[in-house]
């Protein structure tokens, strides 16, 4: 089977899309990446009138190449059939002179679902294509929202085990709640003395440590990734970008043709990326906005072309995008380089000695052709919540509102006028507290009462699966220091001889 895939910092490094599945990561700590990618297509009049589950076929087919069709379809089926509370998957709601797309339908009321929800059936085919009998460890380092995605989609999945790694302080009071009352067999969570950035660096030292990985293939163990940083969570994503645009063709916003700007609020650039990878395919992309908070290494690096994660950490009320180091950035920095691997390994190992990195000013270029960035602050973004509330009754939760203020921004300063669409990554409840605040002001009581009076004010539905979240028993209480992730791993590989696997992940 032709090796569509390689290393990011490597072209020698090469992989099937099945094979980058498995793995998550290159050996060399690069992202796996797709050298052909601009030869491929989707033909978006093709698209016209598929639903959701008929266009995630189209999309993954083509950039899984050797998946059977088969099995992409029935990975597809499993992966979006009653799992989700509408059966659009990711619906589109006009706002103003702008669109949402509400990603945040899924089990854990945030917009990984979609992805992960899938995640896990093409690991299965992927352990069969490759003759895979063994265990698969995944490990998954949050700032928030994919650990519960993952651990929800992962759960008590036959050679699978997976270990969750989250900020202690670092994330809202219901996104650690879900995380540490979930039920299966094969699931671990352990809060880390640190921030998200931190996580994420022990998650990758432990994947690229030789000695441990080789101790594990002796055992018949491998360790893969559940984010972005792994091809079978990014492809996914790209989905929802082309379905958004069919909408707005069928509801006569636009025609086929049109292009079309999009708002992220982005932390690890896996999210955005899924639309940069759209565009390449063809989408009509005009604009794609990328949104940061206080943390705001990527706003400034877009606009300067030095990428510096040497600055103050903040933990903020949107608190998935506290991040100062960006993993799918590198991807980026891949295609923007003209596939220069040797470049790409060269500002990565700048970034891992120096905390910062600069490109040239013709990568730059290639960006802001592309991507405009803007920051939204915690007041800027309270004020957003309680402006978009009062004026079209549409509740926004703190990260889908810098995004929202991003795109008001760029309109302003551009004159841009291009339609848009904001994507919406969560739930306001999940993040009810500083919602009420940016509403109500202050609100006594914890999360989960603040959670009901929020519905009692605003009458917008709580989600299903937050409803009695905080009655559930708590079942991982583990905490270590950065320096203990990989001990705490090999504590788990001992300890638990149930027959499982483990998937090793990051934020996306």
């Amino acid at each position: 089977m032709f090796q569509s895939y390689e290393s990011t910092r490597n072209s020698n490094l090469k992989a099937t899309a099945s094979e980058a599945v498995l793995k998550g990561i290159a050996e060399d700590g690069g992202l796996y990446v797709m050298r052909g990618l601009e030869h491929k297509s989707i033909n978006i009049e093709n698209l016209k009138g598929k639903r959701y589950p008929e266009m995630a076929a189209s999309v993954l087919k083509l950039m899984l190449d050797d998946f059977p069709e088969n099995k992409i379809k029935e990975c597809v089926c499993k992966a979006y059939t009653n799992k989700f509370s509408t059966d659009e998957i990711t619906p589109l709601v006009k706002i103003g002179d702008s669109y949402i797309t509400e990603l945040f339908h899924g089990p854990t009321s945030a917009f990984k679902d979609v992805a992960l929800s899938i995640l896990p059936y093409l690991m299965r085919i992927s352990y069969e294509m490759n003759n895979i009998n063994g265990e698969i460890i995944i490990l998954v380092a949050t700032s928030g929202d994919t650990g519960k995605a993952a651990l929800e989609g992962f759960k008590d999945v036959e050679g699978t085990k997976i270990a969750v790694f989250y900020p202690e302080n670092g994330v809202s009071t219901v996104q650690k709640r879900q995380m540490v009352t979930q039920e299966g067999s094969n699931t671990y969570v352990c809060a880390i003395r640190g921030n998200f950035d931190d996580a994420q660096a022990g998650v990758k030292k432990i994947f690229t440590d030789e000695k441990f990985v080789e101790e594990l293939k002796k055992k018949n163990k491998m360790f893969s990734s559940a984010n972005s940083i792994n091809v079978g969570r990014l492809v996914p994503q790209i989905v929802y970008y082309f379905y958004s645009y069919a909408r707005l063709v069928e509801k006569g916003a636009i025609k086929i043709g049109d292009k079309v700007n999009f708002s992220v609020p982005t932390g690890n650039f896996g999210n955005i990326l899924s639309g940069y990878y759209a565009k390449i395919l063809g989408l009509p992309v005009n604009r794609l906005i990328c949104a940061s908070n206080e943390n705001n290494v990527l706003y400034d690096f877009i606009r300067t072309g030095i990428y510096d994660s040497n600055r103050k950490f903040y933990r903020t009320i949107s608190p998935s995008m506290d991040i100062l180091v960006s993993s799918n950035l590198e991807r980026l920095l891949y295609y923007v380089s003209g596939k220069n691997n040797e470049e790409v390994k060269s500002l990565m190992e700048d970034l891992n000695s120096f905390g910062k990195y600069e490109i040239s000013t013709e990568m730059r270029e290639k960006i802001n052709s592309v991507f405009y960035a803007d920051c939204v602050f915690k007041e800027e973004t309270e004020k957003t919540i309680k402006e978009t509330f009062n004026k079209y009754g549409y509740l926004l939760d703190t990260h889908t509102a810098v995004a929202y203020k991003a795109l008001e921004k760029y309109k302003k300063q551009t004159g841009d006028n291009t339609l848009s669409v904001i994507l919406s990554t969560a739930s306001p409840y999940k993040f009810s507290g500083s919602v009420y605040k940016s509403l109500y002001g202050v609100a006594d009581g914890n999360e989960f009462e603040i959670m009901k009076k929020l519905f009692e004010k605003t009458g917008v539905p709580v989600p299903e699966n937050l409803k009695g979240l905080s009655n559930k028993t708590v079942l991982h209480t583990d905490v270590c220091q950065v320096n203990e992730m990989e001990s705490y791993i090999k504590t788990i590989k001992t300890n638990r001889t149930d027959g499982q696997a483990s998937v090793l992940e990051t934020e996306g």
